[in-house]
């Protein structure tokens, strides 16, 4: 077979591939009942693998090479990230109740979002739930990796113990603390202050027991990785600022910390993501209930943040179109605060 005829083929099974990838993929968005599509959709990416190993290059055949083994891995991405992303945008500027669609509603579920209190609400504890829980998390996880490198006994014990809250399911966790907050014995501690029932039976508290169990969850892992970054600092530059005569003090916030930089931006990455995305221990712990007065309003949403919010809009009120708006605004927003975070900490790993 010659090199033209060669090319000609190998584009005919590409296009074969293309086609059958692509028409398996508008069948299963569509919901048609045909039984063959995932044989279609396995021939068709077979076909276009096929089609492009065939493809007669020399130039660019180390490229296809790469591509053919990367492919199942952007196959997976596009099916599971991209093209969901897509399909939600087109959802939230319809009236999809879950099941179908009747009519295009453009930019109204958009504005109904900004026109709900409640969701208004939402927004602004989750942003004050990140900023506590960023400050705090790192804080402590930075405390207790100090703790966990220094020269003591019982350090496995102590890094074992401390990381071992993160290996608990948020639901589980959840309902644990409730029962922690709700029993009497930690009532009557409270009682000492004058408080006279569960800290989840109020809006402000609930917050604060949500903020409380996030810190005990996550602080041991945010640890564990400022015990890597702290572990690399070079043994000798410890040593010469100590002949320097440089106290424990001046060695921690002169050298180790400015020498863990990157780390620092690992963490407060890992810790603004997960802050903002906290959903299990809301839900398990209080269920988003708390009573609030906002902007003339009375809500008994007062302890629910932005991803609970979302859920309860689209499983619980069955809006989905609306609760798929809410979701690429949040994406959207952390995407935007992720960006920024992750510049402004590079440009300070810089300075130090």
């Amino acid at each position: 077979m010659n090199k033209v005829n060669k090319k000609s083929l190998s584009l005919v099974i590409l296009a074969a591939g293309c086609f059958g990838i692509i028409s398996a993929l508008i069948m299963d968005i569509m919901g048609a009942d045909n039984s063959f599509r995932g044989e279609l959709l396995i021939v068709g990416v077979i076909a276009f693998l096929g089609g492009l190993y065939l493809y007669p290059t020399q130039k660019h055949h180390k490229g296809i090479i790469n591509f053919i083994f990367l492919f199942p891995l952007l196959f997976c991405f596009a099916v599971t990230v991209i093209i969901p992303f897509g399909l939600g945008l087109f959802y939230s500027t319809t009236d999809w109740n879950g099941i179908r669609l009747t009519r295009f509603v453009g930019l109204d579920n958009y504005k109904a979002m900004f026109t709900e209190i409640s969701f208004l609400w939402s927004l602004i504890i989750t942003v004050l739930f990140v900023v506590i829980n960023m400050i705090a998390v790192n804080v402590i996880g930075l405390a207790l990796a100090v703790l966990c490198t220094s020269k003591i006994r019982g350090v496995g014990f102590f890094r074992a113990a401390y990381f071992i809250p993160n290996l608990i399911g948020g639901i589980v966790l959840g309902y644990i603390w409730q029962f922690v907050f709700n029993n009497v014995v930690l009532n009557w501690t409270l009682q000492l202050f004058d408080y006279n029932s569960s800290m989840l039976s109020k809006y402000n508290t609930a917050f604060l027991a949500i903020v409380i169990v996030y810190i005990w969850q996550y602080a041991g892992y945010i640890m564990m990785i400022y015990i890597t970054g702290l572990t690399t600092v070079p043994s000798d530059v410890i040593e010469a600022a100590s002949i320097d005569g440089a106290t424990a003090v001046q060695t921690f916030f002169r050298i180790k910390l400015p020498m863990i930089a990157s780390t620092i931006t690992i963490c407060t990455f890992l810790t603004l993501q997960s802050a903002f995305k906290q959903f299990d221990v809301n839900m398990a712990l209080t269920n988003g209930t708390g009573s609030v007065h906002f902007m003339g309003q009375y809500l008994t949403n007062g302890s629910q943040m932005l991803a609970l919010n979302i859920y309860n809009t689209a499983i619980t009120k069955n809006s989905y179109a609306l609760g798929q708006a809410k979701a690429v605004l949040f994406f959207i927003i952390l995407s935007i605060v992720s960006i920024i975070q992750v510049r402004v900490s590079n440009k300070r790993e810089v300075e130090m």
